[in-house]
């Protein structure tokens, strides 16, 4: 066999044993697969961990074991909006405040804060105490304003309330009555849920517990009593002062304690209203205190600066015209400058004034013990009138200590000011409310604010939440 032959025989047995190789298709990418599995099992994992947490713990604050199964159900569309409609009838103005909730979903007992409208409109109802027709009017535009804020179809199952606070208590009882009656004869004409109770002057307790409840739940405070702060609400008539009763001095004080509604049972808690003591009632019986008689409406006050002469100041109904003294009053010196004249400012004497503002304090009030131990949270006209002053921003709010508030006092006292000639008094009646009347350190913190996560603080936030949970 030559060597040709033999290279022709190998070549084809070469050829017979080796392998066919055929063209390998694209593997399929499985990425995507596996993230999206792995994202189910997080969920299915983190809603049963969930679950465990809100049956079994009871340290973790409610709202956060509830958060992760409301979002997995908020993508699903299982949310069914809940609605209330709160009127709050102060003694200055009438606000309207429209709430947004959806329950739980591991709990159905919990309600969840949404969303809320809120529009207020001025003056309050006790100013219309001769003119029922009026009032209703003022009542049907904050009506209007709810209803564009929830749909049609939900109006036959949304609670509609109206509460009257101190400006209509302060009124004569037959005055305050027809007003009342007024009211719920338009009430009736509605389309919202409403009964008998619906229009009502509130008691002052459920003042204070209301507004307790709304800054502990706008704050996430009220899964543990022992860590909810107190509540100092300074409206125009009255002033509430409520906080959880934890200590045997609080809780002997048997006609101040109530039951307050928590998402998870009830707590006791010790409030406290002090008719007479809100702000402007409080500046009503200051400028009257020389006055002869009750009748008398031309008055003069020692806390309101010489240069304020005649300015009307309505309240319960009454017009009264305030003056500073006009005579033997104090001045501050201001020597003479290269640019300006010297000059003796007439200015209000701050002792003095300070003087005649505690006497009637403590005439009201007598301090609730374990308020001092309490982390202190106070709102509406303490809030105003540190804004106005530039304590606090008047937006995002913040913190001042009483002795802040009694430095304020002091300049606005001497400080002439027509713009606002009642400012002296009430920053004083502040301070010495807040350090005489609740024995309150001067270096005592206070926090103020008027909205928290973008909600207002205002008593009808618990109100709403009793008036969906059926009590």
């Amino acid at each position: 066999m030559n060597k040709t032959t033999e290279l022709k025989r190998r070549k084809v047995r070469d050829q017979n044993e080796r392998p066919i190789h055929k063209k390998k298709s694209r593997p399929i990418d499985k990425a995507p697969m596996i993230i999206h599995q792995s994202l189910l099992c997080l969920i299915i994992s983190g809603s049963i961990l969930t679950l465990f947490v809100v049956l079994y713990t009871d340290s973790i604050p409610w709202h956060i074991g509830h958060k992760a199964a409301d979002n997995v159900a908020k993508l699903f569309g299982v949310h069914e909006p809940q609605h209330a409609v709160v009127i709050d009838a102060g003694s200055t103005g009438s606000r309207v405040l429209a709430f947004t909730f959806h329950r739980a979903v591991l709990n159905r007992d919990i309600l969840i804060l949404d969303k809320e409208l809120f529009v207020q409109t001025k003056p309050g109802l006790s100013a219309f105490a001769d003119d029922p027709a009026s009032a209703v009017k003022s009542i049907s535009y904050l009506i209007g304003k709810a209803k564009e804020e929830i749909p049609q179809e939900y109006w036959n199952r949304t609670p509609l309330v109206l509460k009257a606070t101190a400006g209509l208590r302060l009124l004569p009882a037959k005055k305050a009555e027809n007003l009342l009656n007024a009211v719920k004869a338009y009430f009736n004409e509605l389309p919202f849920l409403t009964n008998e109770d619906s229009v009502a002057i509130m008691d002052g307790t459920d003042e204070g517990i209301f507004s307790w409840f709304t800054v502990n739940f706008l704050i996430h405070k009220l899964n543990n009593p022992a860590t909810t702060v107190a509540a100092l609400d300074l409206g125009g008539g009255s002033t509430q002062v409520t906080f959880s009763a934890l200590t045997p001095e609080s809780l002997r004080h048997k006609e101040f304690i109530h039951d307050a509604l928590l998402p998870k049972g009830t707590t006791q808690v010790y409030t406290n209203s002090y008719l007479g003591l809100g702000l402007m009632a409080a500046r009503k019986e200051i400028i009257t205190v020389n006055s002869v008689s009750k009748e008398e409406t031309r008055v003069m006050s020692p806390c309101v600066n010489p240069v304020i002469k005649n300015r009307k100041f309505h309240y319960g109904g009454v017009d009264y015209f305030v003056s500073g003294l006009q005579e033997n009053y104090p001045t501050k010196s201001y020597p003479e400058t290269p640019i300006e004249v010297g000059q003796n400012i007439p200015i209000v004497d701050y002792n003095t004034c300070s003087e005649v503002i505690k006497k009637y304090v403590l005439s009201k009030v007598k301090p609730p013990a374990e308020l001092s131990t309490k982390k202190v949270f106070a709102f509406s006209y303490y809030f105003d009138r540190a804004a106005e002053v530039g304590l606090i921003d008047e937006y995002s709010g913040g913190s001042v200590t009483i002795e802040m508030f009694k430095k304020a006092a002091e300049e606005a006292c001497t400080t002439p000011n027509s713009e606002q000639p009642f400012m002296c008094l009430d920053l004083t009646f502040i301070s010495v409310l807040l350090e005489n009347g609740f024995d309150l350190d001067s270096e005592t913190e206070i926090f103020l604010y008027k909205k928290i996560n973008g909600h207002e603080i205002s008593w009808a936030l618990g109100a709403a939440f009793n008036l969906l949970n059926g009590k």
